[in-house]
């Protein structure tokens, strides 16, 4: 007799051919069949994205020449055979004892709705001064991010009544997280994800813009919860930081120059009228080649 999936996994795809199938790989490695329902959403891609999805039998796919990660996160859910459910960035490597360990924390029962993973950079591939702005950047954020920021978030189906259908926002993860009160998610010590980030100062700066894009659009709009938005990092925080020798001298200069470019280019494309949703693939290429 066949039993219900431990969970669903919507896995939103833009031109990710480079990253998916190590996701997908370490996602299912240990899975029992049909523990781990997953369906990816390639989305306006022009590579062998959706050829690389349909590559694993566990795997159902569904194209939209659509371009937009809410669109199909969206899709996405509407195919789910279970909840909870996980939205996975396709460049993200999270493992089956990570997905594990993430169901069973929402079975506690404590009131908390939604967790995510802790996440774990990879700088191997990156050059020196996106790494030095990179840890800067992670030192500052240590304490805030929870559901925003580690490219996957676990609901439960309450929660997912509560966010669902998400807005067309560019940052679905920050509205999610300013969707639930502080004792409603979670960081699972157990479960990590990794990521490797923009490899360039250039791709780190077209990044950080987006996300940069991604907050003022949400504005003071909390998301469907009772969550204030955090106040953003400021130059106090920096110097803070380099006082008490959680950030390098070094880093923090690269990370205020990196802050820097990104206001001029959030500015721009907000004088434009909007970002956006892609891949950085100079990053996956690399990842690739690794």
């Amino acid at each position: 007799m066949s039993t219900a999936p431990l969970v669903s996994v919507i896995v939103p795809a833009h031109d990710e051919e480079f990253g998916l199938r190590h996701t997908l790989e370490s996602l299912l490695a240990d899975a029992a069949p049909d523990e781990i329902d997953v369906v990816v959403v390639p989305n306006a891609c022009t590579d062998r994205t959706a050829a690389i999805a349909r590559s694993f039998p566990q795997v159902r796919v569904v194209e939209t020449y659509v371009a937009g990660k809410v669109h199909a996160i969206g899709l996405g859910y509407d195919l789910c055979r279970t909840f909870p459910r996980l939205v996975l960035d396709a460049d993200v490597r999270l493992s089956t004892h990570s997905v594990r360990s993430m169901a069973a924390r929402l079975d506690v029962g404590d009131g908390v709705l939604a967790v995510a993973p802790r996440i774990e950079w990879d700088y191997s591939a990156c050059g020196p001064l996106a790494t030095r702005a990179h840890r800067a950047h992670d030192a500052l954020m240590a304490d805030r991010r929870v559901l925003s920021g580690v490219g996957a978030y676990l609901l439960g189906e309450q929660a997912c009544l509560r966010v669902f259908p998400l807005p067309d926002v560019v940052a679905d993860d920050e509205y999610v997280h300013r969707s639930f009160a502080p004792y409603e998610r979670r960081t699972v010590p157990e479960a990590v994800s990794t990521t490797r980030p923009a490899p360039t100062f250039a791709s780190l700066v077209r990044r950080r813009a987006r996300a940069r894009f991604g907050n003022r659009q949400l504005g003071p709009r909390t998301g469907s919860g009772p969550t204030a938005p955090v106040p953003p990092l400021s130059a106090a925080d920096l110097v803070r930081g380099v006082r008490t020798r959680r950030i390098r001298p070094l880093d923090g200069a690269a990370f205020l120059a990196a802050v820097t470019a990104e206001r001029i280019l959030a500015r721009y494309w907000q004088a434009r009228g909007g970002a956006s949703w892609s891949s950085d693939r100079a990053a996956h290429r690399t990842e690739e080649h690794v």
